[in-house]
């Protein structure tokens, strides 16, 4: 499967952005999806993910609340809704994908990785 991730950007605190993973070649309703980001000299950290069957969602603690993640079966797509944000969210965005089945958070799981956006929040 391949990932395409657009939608960074640079944007004020409090502001929002929406990030879209496209993929191809598997159906994202066969797949479980997620967004991950990393920090300079960090390792990459779940964000947020869905499962295979959409029905199981994990949110990082530091975002709960402010961001969401959906799916779009006939866009083959998968979003990340960015509200509220801080500095501290700013980073490099990756989508991805795991043949896992039910919730999923782990770096380890991926067995597909989309490139990067960037994310800018300033203050």
């Amino acid at each position: 499967v391949q990932l395409q991730a657009s939608g960074g950007g640079l944007v004020q605190a409090g502001g929002s952005l929406r990030l879209a993973c496209a993929a191809s070649g598997r159906a994202v309703s066969s797949i479980g999806m997620g967004w991950f980001r990393q920090y300079p000299g960090k390792e990459r950290e779940a964000v947020a993910t869905i499962s295979r069957l959409g029905v199981s969602l994990h949110y990082a603690a530091s975002v709960k609340g402010r961001f969401t993640i959906s799916r779009d079966n006939a866009k083959n797509t998968v979003y990340l809704e960015m509200n509220s944000l801080k500095p501290e969210d700013t980073a490099l965005y990756y989508c991805a994908a795991t043949d896992r089945t039910g919730l999923w958070s782990q770096a380890y799981s991926v067995t597909h990785w989309g490139q990067g956006t960037q994310v800018t929040v300033s203050s």
